[in-house]
């Protein structure tokens, strides 16, 4: 009996199936339960029955299994890419934390709730996870989407850490012209909870991208309940809460749309999960979309990445833009209507001298950008800032980059609504 065994203990008052744990306790068993949860058995206590050998890796954190998809003709067929995060994450039993381990064949065997909705193609872009992202990750994800697509992928759902997922979801919008949809999912809890959001995450993701809406989206939790994932567009998305569920929002407008969520009735009844019993959930729609087949493939993967995002502060002297002096762009996140001392502004206008292009966006949540109102204001409009309209200082600097390599206006296109960025109107909604 070896650690990744599934066994059987029994110790007098029940009986505990799961897979066998490396334990630091020589007297006692731990036991991963189907549910998540670890229990510990006293070893003298126990009789312990190898139902499986090796089904769990517990030094590589891979299931040792094979995946058993089979293609079904009838069904669509949708790319899983990964580039790792907490959906594709487990526990490294060596230090107790959970890291980046599996590939896109493992979240197949992860989320068995997969089988039946889909054929599917497993393909890895990146192991990491969210904050060692790069832009240079984000060209090598927009040629793989690409080639998926190109060789006849329905759909793609990119399997994604949550805390940058909202920075490749805007490169992804701007780099690829898309005539299928993309999605973009992860997970707020890692598989080994028993409160993981990975399953349900991943299942809307899948309908997703089998929907008529041929945009890039993020398909999380709409709620803290098990009922419904929202999917935003991957320009308006923002992560405003570092642990709930539900993190993710639509920022300036509400959710494009809505996948309803809803448990059959053999999972219902079961603790393990089903793979027989598949209905296929409804999707709402909220607003217009481009529709699947309207726009042809389009790649253009070139970025700028000498671009930067500055915060202004109260009592921040100008000396903040020093690092960026004789960057290709920045992108400013100013206060209220987009504004920053006065005392900024002449090393602005120096900046745009040089040849840097400047965007100014706001540190509120909500609203736009307006330079016209206060004399601040139309100082930095003569000094050659861009207005950022309602993008979200993320969104923008992403796009800045895209816009330096593509565009032979930057004024003219950071203004022009490229991806879903930028909204016609701000206007208060409930």
């Amino acid at each position: 009996m070896n650690p990744g065994d599934r066994v059987a203990v029994e110790d007098g008052e029940g009986t505990f199936e799961g897979v066998l744990l490396p334990s630091t306790d020589a007297e006692t068993l731990v036991v991963k339960l189907p549910s998540g949860y670890n229990v510990g058995v006293d070893r003298s206590a126990a009789e312990a029955d190898v139902l499986e050998a090796d089904v769990y890796d517990i030094e590589s954190g891979e299931a040792s299994e094979e995946s058993k998809i089979e293609f079904d003709k009838d069904l669509p067929t949708i790319s899983l890419i990964s580039t790792g995060g907490t959906i594709a994450s487990t526990v490294d039993y060596r230090t107790g934390a959970v890291t980046a381990q599996f590939d896109a064949e493992d979240v197949l065997r992860a989320v068995p709730e997969l089988a039946g909705l889909a054929n599917y193609r497993g393909r890895v872009v990146a192991n990491i996870l969210s904050e060692n992202m790069t832009p240079d990750v984000w060209v090598d994800l927009a040629q793989a989407i690409h080639e998926e697509i190109e060789a006849g992928a329905d759909g793609v759902v990119v399997m994604h850490g949550t805390d940058t997922m909202q920075f490749s979801a805007s490169a992804i919008s701007f780099m690829l012209e898309t005539p299928v949809p993309i999605v973009f999912t992860g997970s707020q809890r890692s598989a080994d909870r028993p409160s993981s959001d990975n399953v349900m995450n991943a299942v809307c993701a899948v309908e997703a991208a089998k929907s008529d809406a041929a945009e890039v989206m993020i398909a999380m939790h709409a709620s803290e309940s098990d009922d419904a994932c929202a999917l935003h567009r991957g320009t308006r998305a923002r992560k405003n809460h570092t642990s709930r569920r539900d993190a993710f929002e639509t920022i300036g407008r509400k959710p494009l749309g809505t996948v309803d969520y809803e448990t059959s009735e053999a999972d219902a009844a079961s603790d393990t999960r089903a793979t027989d019993s598949r209905e296929t959930r409804e999707i709402t729609f909220r607003r217009e979309y481009e529709e699947r087949g309207e726009t042809d493939l389009e790649l253009r993967a070139s970025l700028e990445t000498d671009v930067d995002l500055v915060k202004f502060t109260p009592g921040a002297g100008p000396s903040m833009l020093d690092p960026v002096e004789g960057s290709a762009g920045v992108v400013i996140e100013g206060t209220g209507l987009g504004h920053v001392n006065t005392n900024w502004i002449d090393r602005i206008d120096a900046l745009v001298e040089d040849g840097t292009t400047v965007v100014m966006t706001s540190q509120c949540i909500d609203g736009r950008v307006c330079d016209r109102v206060y004399d601040t204001g139309r100082d930095l409009l003569d000094a050659g800032v861009i207005e950022g309209e309602d993008m979200l200082p993320g969104t923008a600097m992403v796009k800045l980059m895209w816009v330096l390599a593509n565009r032979d206006d930057p004024a003219v296109a950071m203004r022009e609504p490229l991806a879903g960025e930028i909204t016609d109107r701000s206007t208060p909604w409930e």
